[in-house]
């Protein structure tokens, strides 16, 4: 179309844009735009994650080596900790308050000892969970990588701590009389169970830390409460032996006790199965993969608000 001016120019008006009249939406659905930092569908984010799989243990193995590089001992007090957090809560509850009761010395003193190790495998994913994202934050805004590989490296992190404790671990339970046989083989699945209730639980906790970060200054009173209602420092049937069954059931039944519990009867010679739930290999395997699978699952759904508040 053409019009006609004063000194006989002709200006030629521009034609319609092709793009006229589209939402932003239909603009990037044509032109194959995507939104920065969406949520992958699930199928895809786990592709994501196992392709980022030597990123994960390469990231716990640093964060497992600075842990300590401050301190003259360096990776002993990985081993050292426990150990003085056994001896602590042997004269409190072993020599004042008899807690052993029921357990000669040379069961209680590793019963004690796995429990601490055991429990601070636990403890040690969670809190290091509910700082998984608030205290990483340079790193969620900088890179673009599936945010659940802080909440598995870390777990992976405290796994690797326990495996170079379970040496020590295992010179107690010898020097105690409990010698190596076939049972200490089901330490293998009894450590792959925790570590997949740990990480669901690690993820559950960094989503909720993400948004929440004073949640990391409740945690550890949280912490100590489940420790000492997980049988820690005795045994949960015979403390609570003139109570009502029903709780000492709960209390058995709750995840930390039955991997303690499956530990110590793995390991020690006098802790035999009446110690033990009924169907405590299933209830186990349920709590992994349910809190696992749920706790992957409730991460993932908020996958694009990490490090954006």
């Amino acid at each position: 179309m053409s019009e006609t001016t004063h000194d006989v120019g002709v200006a030629v008006s521009a034609p319609p844009s092709p793009d006229e009249g589209l939402s932003a939406a239909d603009l990037a659905a044509k032109y194959g735009l995507a939104v920065s930092g969406a949520r992958p569908g699930l199928v895809e984010y786990v592709r994501q994650l196992w392709g980022r799989r030597h990123f994960i243990l390469a990231f716990s193995q640093a964060k497992l080596t600075a842990q300590y590089s401050q301190a003259k001992l360096g990776q002993l007090w990985q081993v050292a900790t426990p150990l003085l957090n056994a001896l602590v809560y042997f004269l409190i509850f072993g020599l004042i308050l008899g807690a052993d009761r029921g357990m000669p010395q040379e069961v209680y003193i590793p019963f004690l000892v796995t429990g601490v190790f055991v429990f601070t495998f636990t403890q040690s994913s969670v809190m290091a969970g509910v700082r998984a994202i608030s205290g990483n934050l340079g790193l969620v805004r900088a890179l673009h990588f599936p945010r659940a590989a802080l909440p598995i490296s870390f777990s992976l992190q405290q796994l690797q701590q326990l495996l170079f404790s379970m040496i020590v671990l295992f010179v107690v339970a010898v020097g105690f009389g409990s010698y190596p046989g076939l049972s200490w083989l089901l330490i293998v699945p009894v450590l792959a169970l925790q570590f997949l209730f740990n990480t669901g639980l690690a993820m559950i906790m960094a989503r909720m830390g993400a948004k929440t970060p004073d949640l990391a200054q409740l945690m550890p009173f949280v912490m100590r409460t489940w420790m000492y209602a997980s049988g820690v420092m005795f045994s949960i049937p015979v403390m609570l032996e003139k109570h009502p069954a029903w709780i000492a059931d709960i209390l058995q039944w709750n995840p930390a006790a039955i991997y303690m519990d499956l530990m110590r009867f793995a390991l020690i010679d006098g802790y035999g199965s009446e110690n033990l739930p009924p169907h405590v290999w299933a209830v186990s395997a349920g709590w992994a993969l349910l809190v696992a699978v749920g706790g992957f699952v409730y991460f993932w759904k908020a996958e694009e608000r990490y490090g954006r508040g």
